[in-house]
């Protein structure tokens, strides 16, 4: 997969996709005041609010646009500069929002309180991507064919097969790449149809092989949405041993013209849920994945022989319904109550005092990090360990790497100096970037992780306080508030 830390970021100061200047926006006037039934009252009020900086409420606000009413939060992005606008342009683009984001401002008929700038901007980034998707439904047809033709046992995965309950229009998603199950039995041959087409097997990180086409040259943020010779696949390969395989359950679905294999329904929307999992157990989340997900779940809400079936199927690992309801907990306290009773009930109700406390007071500054993230997945891991769902990786390998992050270009054929002279250079940048980031972050997990575990013993003690009222008078020393972080 092509990683978004491997996406050099913008120059500060320098705003390479932008139009000429224009004045700084203006403020809610006369004539936008027809926008005003747009705004409920705030989502959060001022109990529920944690400390955030002033560059991740603009973020929240950005985020809370796609809520029904849209809350009185937003109302902060009418005031922004044209330098914190490119800001938050950034953000939406690394989150997979951007898109999204014009799509719904043109529904809600809010275009006209948003500077011209910005509408131009993500015009343009709409037109590219619509090119650019069009382009990865060539690539993603062309294999499809060429895998069908063969008899191989696979499942497409994630952006094409996710439809219309998650993704409104496909050419407003932000996708990087194209994701297959494959059959363990499948997988040489499904290898060797991409090196025919010039893929490379670029990583092998667990069951996933990461292919990679045209690589030679760095992905910059101002390309993001733009048709590029870079192509990636990512190959999910399937365990011949495993006790209840996805491929048996696949079924065929119409899209884009053409019958391909998809996973069951079930399968579908307990995978979207988990990858959104696998990626807060990791360093960065792109808040696109819940949105898409809140979209599902709502999509879903009234079907009980869903929600029955999928806990059915949910409960034969610990991971999966931890897994959801930490999810639902953290896309609740961001947008709001969304998750039907009959989800809930065995996700979000289960989750413990550690994994809670960790949404509550983690979550935010995880979902609205800058790229490339942060290590708070550590103080989630050590709370997941208390509900009995193990680590993946332990704490001090994430903490201090062991070795340099893997090369993400790949020698052109007959490069001059100049040429890699620029990819060592990218080289070194990628390498100053991580080695920052572990330095920064892995000081910021310590520092969170104690006040994290004091937290928990001030909730503990005051919890035991509650218990035993009745039969002291004395409460213990430690039974005081909980604190925010």
């Amino acid at each position: 997969m092509a990683s978004l830390r491997e996406i050099v970021p913008p120059v500060p100061g320098i705003e390479s996709s932008s139009p000429v200047p224009l004045p700084r926006p203006r403020l809610v006037a006369e004539h936008d005041r027809s926008a005003a039934p747009h705004f409920s009252r705030a989502l959060h009020d001022r109990t529920q609010q944690i400390s955030l900086s002033y560059k991740k409420r603009i973020r929240e606000a950005l985020l809370l646009t796609f809520c029904d009413p849209i809350p009185k939060e937003c109302l902060r992005l009418w005031l922004l500069t044209r330098r914190e606008w490119q800001q938050a342009l950034d953000w939406l683009d690394l989150s997979g929002l951007a898109l999204y984001f014009l799509n719904r401002v043109e529904r809600e008929n809010l275009t006209g309180l948003l500077p011209d700038h910005v509408i131009v901007r993500l015009h343009r980034n709409l037109a590219d991507n619509a090119a650019r998707t069009m382009a990865l439904v060539a690539e993603w047809t062309s294999i499809q064919h060429s895998f069908q033709d063969l008899g191989l046992s696979f499942a497409t995965l994630k952006g094409f097969s996710l439809g219309s309950p998650s993704v409104p229009r496909l050419e407003l998603r932000s996708q990087l790449d194209l994701d297959f199950l494959v059959a363990e039995t499948s997988a040489p041959e499904a290898r060797r149809i991409l090196e025919a087409r010039g893929f490379r097997l670029r990583a092998v990180s667990g069951r996933s092989w990461e292919f990679a086409a045209h690589d030679s040259r760095p992905m910059f943020l101002r390309d993001l949405y733009k048709p590029t010779p870079n192509r990636f696949v990512e190959l999910h390969i399937e365990s011949a041993a495993s006790p209840s395989p996805l491929l048996d359950r696949v079924e065929m679905r119409r899209l884009h013209g053409l019958s391909v294999p998809v996973l069951d329904p079930i399968d579908l929307f307990l995978g979207q849920g988990l990858h959104i999992f696998k990626h807060l157990s990791g360093e960065f989340t792109r808040a696109a994945h819940m949105l898409e997900f809140r979209r599902h779940v709502m999509a879903r809400s009234h079907d009980s022989a869903f929600w029955c079936r999928l806990r059915m199927r949910a409960e034969s690992d610990l991971r999966h319904p931890i897994g959801l309801g930490v999810v639902v907990l953290l896309i609740t306290r961001l947008m709001g109550d969304f998750a039907p009773r009959a989800l809930t009930c065995w996700t979000v109700d289960r989750l413990t005092p550690a994994v809670r406390l960790w949404v509550e007071t983690c979550g935010y500054h995880a979902v609205f990090a800058d790229c490339p993230g942060t290590k708070l997945y550590l103080v989630l891991q050590e709370a997941l360990a208390s509900a009995g769902v193990p680590a993946r990786r332990p704490a001090l390998q994430a903490l201090v790497p062991r070795k340099l992050p893997p090369a993400s270009l790949t020698p052109a054929p007959n490069e001059g100096l100049a040429i890699g002279l620029r990819r060592r250079w990218h080289r070194l940048r990628i390498i100053l970037i991580r080695a920052r980031f572990h330095i920064v972050e892995g000081l910021r997990y310590l520092i969170t992780a104690r006040r994290f575990r004091r937290q928990m013993t001030i909730a503990e003690c005051a919890s035991a306080s509650c218990s035993c009222s009745g039969s002291s008078s004395a409460p213990p020393r430690c039974s005081r508030p909980l604190t925010k972080q």
